[in-house]
């Protein structure tokens, strides 16, 4: 039988002593275990009796489990019946406080007046209570008199604001106003207009590249992205700091209730609020928040759930808030804070631009009293679940697609997605380049990584414990006399890898490698928690794509443009013709060194675009001096983005000394079908410039039922006896000076080779030095040729259009574009 009725022996002692100091979720993890291995030894009756016992033993604890949570609830409830007013008043005593201490008197007289009235209004019969709501309603009518000038009965009673238990000390009167904007906690009498949009950056770098303000046109992009899923998420702004967060009653989304995932619905029984479900809810518990709570449930999160973890890891690690600064109201220590009347607001960086998402905080809750969300294992904590929530609004519910973790760490964070590929036998992918990069980046605060699996079969899935297409937090890189390692969490926080420096492997943990890592395997292996290490190339061979997103405080300047392209602009592919495609000049100092990343990031507003993932997009960089590009290929881009199916795509533009001063970047899709919105947004180590590129013709003509049939298929001037007969074209520039701007497009069959001549009959004046007798399109090219020419002397020119080989019949499309009036008329 060997080593897997081995493994059953060694699971199956485990969880029979776990099972005997009651440490049931442990042994329930090991029961399960000692049961899948004996599934995997040879049909024997014993065996099979034994493995019927173990799980009759998992569905008792199981009851017993459910047992305890129920009597849980019973006194939870009984518990907050009494304390939800009190924290209520408490909530707005202190924002009282945050507002008096920044010398916001007005706003602080109505939440001290609020304070009051909620707590005289509070019904309790709970002794211990309402002394506390006396004392608590005695100080804000106290402090509120104050703030007003009417002196108090009680002040002669050396009764001080500093006597509150457990809250903060304010100052005896008014301090002067602030020169700072007020925080999310205080709230204005009358909500403000929303004040106009201006460029700027999530990442708080400096603007470079133009004017501040956004164009008509990027206003009306942002306004359309920004109703998503039938819901509305505008611009996060500074006038949403004076959201209000205090009602009469419970707060309760005017969005309703999130749609339910298929997996949550069979074991659904009611939307709770947090003070339904624990005795003291807390946003955070202690100091910071700790990746080892996080728990992904049944929704199918994996992504966000791995970028909460690796984000919650960073905040721990360097001390710097990151998702918990996303989540409001705040405390004025800048900290989220638990808000017994149910509203909160999170920033999430959506379409482009930081967002507003509002929330109540409702949470899907199981019959066995177990919340059907992500949350955390210590008892309480609300911040993973809302995160989770104000996120799957956004993704139109709980009933998720799924994503990746560059998309979901770029909407909590705002950090730069890059997507990496592993792929071992392909050239291109440097193995040990990206290692590299993982271990200085990381552990410099620089970047944040997860990893994800692709797809596995059943018997690779089983044998090494890892999930097919599942998102694992990267939590620690290092590389130990050679031994190339990385930690990993496994969202679900439980299920291991089983292979290579594994807690179960005997051979590859030497002693050195254990102090130097911290990491004893024993008692890894007394509960499974989903963190393992995992050595590098198991991880090549194994898993399929690395994301990570950089810090954009790497960069000192940003700048973006948000745009639309229209389903009807340019051709269907990329294939001939990208003159139409949205295209934009970047411009740094000459020989200037540092680096230029372009993140084009595409607008998603249904979520079915988002299920279906059709639109493929990439950023084509042309060393083409600043100017249009009209060809893909002629010139050879020097950077040739890979079109991919996902929101974000990434281009990194090098700059060292020879490096070009001008670049064209065009936007790029495989197969245009739908109209896009979008956003491209530059960070730069130097100065640079970024615009629209400029359109210079004023005037336009088209000729739409041109074609060669018959005698005037007259092929190119290699046949002299034919070409002739070609179809011509008399164009006119009527402009009193000789430095005009042209354009000629011809479209035909793109089958046939064609192009066309531009030759010069008469000018207005003779003298010009500019002049020319003939110009053409260039070499024959299959279905699209264009002609752009600068400093054309006013006069009349004749246009023949032509196939490569005489007798090619078919239709063309002429249209000429100038800075200055045409006129175009058949020749013959």
């Amino acid at each position: 039988m060997g080593q897997p009725l081995d493994d059953a022996l060694n699971a199956a002692r485990r969880a029979v002593q776990f099972d005997t100091d009651k440490q049931y979720k442990q042994a329930l993890y090991y029961y399960g275990v000692a049961r899948q291995f004996l599934s995997r030894v040879s049909p024997n009756s014993l065996l099979a009796q034994k493995a019927e016992e173990y799980q009759n033993r998992i569905a008792a604890i199981q009851q017993l489990i459910l047992t305890v949570a129920e009597e849980e609830e019973r006194k939870c409830k009984s518990v907050n019946l009494k304390e939800t007013e009190l924290q209520r008043c408490k909530f707005l005593m202190s924002q009282a406080l945050d507002a008096d201490e920044a010398g916001c008197k007005d706003i602080a007289i109505n939440l001290y007046t609020d304070a009051a009235e909620l707590g005289l209004n509070a019904k309790t019969s709970d002794p211990e209570v309402k002394a506390k709501l006396t004392n608590l309603i005695r100080h804000a009518v106290e402090r509120a008199e104050s703030l007003k000038g009417i002196k108090s009965p009680q002040a002669t009673n050396n009764v001080k604001l500093n006597d509150i238990p457990n809250l903060p000390s304010v100052p005896e009167t008014s301090l002067p106003s602030p020169t700072i904007s007020v925080q999310s906690t205080f709230v204005e009498p009358e909500k403000p207009t929303r004040p106009q949009l201006h460029r700027g950056s999530s990442a708080h770098l400096r603007v470079t590249g133009g004017n501040s303000g956004y164009t008509e046109e990027e206003k009306r992009v942002l306004l359309h992205s920004s109703h998503i899923n039938n819901n509305e998420f505008v611009p996060f702004m500074s006038v949403d700091l004076t959201e209000k967060f205090q009602y009469a009653i419970p707060f309760t989304d005017k969005d309703g209730l999130l749609e339910l995932a298929p997996k949550q619905k069979p074991d659904f029984a009611r939307w709770s609020r947090p003070e339904e479900l624990f005795s003291e809810p807390k946003m955070v518990m202690g100091n910071h928040v700790d990746y080892y709570s996080i728990k992904q449930t049944v929704v199918s999160d994996c992504s966000f759930v791995a970028s909460l973890a690796v984000s919650a890891q960073y905040e721990k690690k360097f001390g710097r808030r990151l998702v918990t600064s996303i989540i409001y109201p705040k405390n004025r220590k800048k900290e989220p804070m638990y808000n017994p009347f149910g509203k909160y607001m999170v920033k999430l960086h959506v379409n482009g631009i930081p967002r507003k998402v509002i929330i109540d905080d409702q949470l899907p809750v199981s019959r066995y009293n177990q919340l059907l969300c992500s949350y955390s294992s210590n008892r309480g904590e609300l911040w993973i679940s809302l995160l989770e929530k104000a996120y799957m609004k956004v993704m139109g519910g709980y009933d998720f697609p799924g994503s990746n973790s560059n998309i979901d760490l770029h909407a909590l964070t705002g950090w730069i997605p890059e997507r990496w590929a592993i792929r071992p036998n392909e050239p291109d992918f440097n193995k040990d380049s990206l290692f590299d990069t993982l271990l200085l980046r990381l552990h410099k605060g620089d970047v944040l990584v997860t990893v994800a699996t692709g797809e596995l079969s059943d018997a690779d899935a089983e044998r090494t414990g890892l999930v097919p297409t599942h998102a694992y937090a990267v939590l620690d890189v290092r590389n130990v006399d050679g031994e190339r390692l990385l930690q990993l969490k496994n969202p679900w926080s439980h299920l291991r890898w089983r292979g290579n420096y594994s807690e179960l492997d005997t051979s590859h943990w030497t002693p050195e490698l254990k102090q130097a890592l911290n990491y004893d395997p024993d008692s890894a292996s007394q509960f499974d928690n989903g963190i393992f290490w995992i050595d590098y190339n198991s991880i090549c061979r194994y898993f399929d794509v690395f994301y990570l997103n950089w810090n954009p405080g790497l960069f000192n300047y940003t700048y973006c443009i948000h745009q639309k392209w229209n389903a009807g602009m340019g051709p269907v592919k990329d294939a001939y013709n990208i003159g139409d495609n949205p295209q934009f000049s970047l411009e740094v100092q000459p020989d200037v060194s540092g680096a230029i990343w372009i993140l084009l990031t595409r607008h998603i507003t249904d979520i079915a675009d988002f299920r279906q993932n059709q639109e493929y997009i990439t950023i084509l960089v042309y060393k083409n001096d600043g100017k249009r590009v009209y060809y893909p290929h002629d010139p050879p881009p020097y950077i040739d983005g890979v079109r991919i199916n996902s929101p974000h795509y990434l281009c990194k533009i090098k700059l060292g000394p020879g490096s070009a001063s001008r670049y064209t970047l065009v936007v790029s899709q495989y197969e245009k079908t739908n109209t896009i919105y979008y956003t491209l947004r530059a960070y730069g180590t130097c100065v640079f410039t970024l615009r629209k590129m400029a359109e210079p013709y004023k005037y336009e003509k088209e000729v739409t039922d041109g074609q060669w049939k018959g005698i005037t298929a007259g092929g190119c001037g290699n046949h002299p006896e034919t070409y002739p007969n070609n179809p011509r074209y008399q164009l006119i520039l009527e402009s009193p000076n000789n430095n005009n701007c042209l354009l000629i497009i011809l479209k035909g069959p793109k089958q046939y080779q064609i192009g066309f001549e531009l030759i010069t009959m008469q000018l207005n004046d003779p003298e010009v030095s500019n002049a020319f007798k003939t110009k053409s399109s260039g070499p024959f090219r299959p279905g699209f040729v264009q002609l752009e020419l600068e400093n054309v002397p006013a006069g009349t020119y004749d246009i023949v259009p032509s196939t490569f080989l005489p007798g090619q019949e078919g239709p063309f499309f002429l249209t000429c574009k100038a800075s200055c009036k045409i006129l175009l008329t058949r020749v013959h």
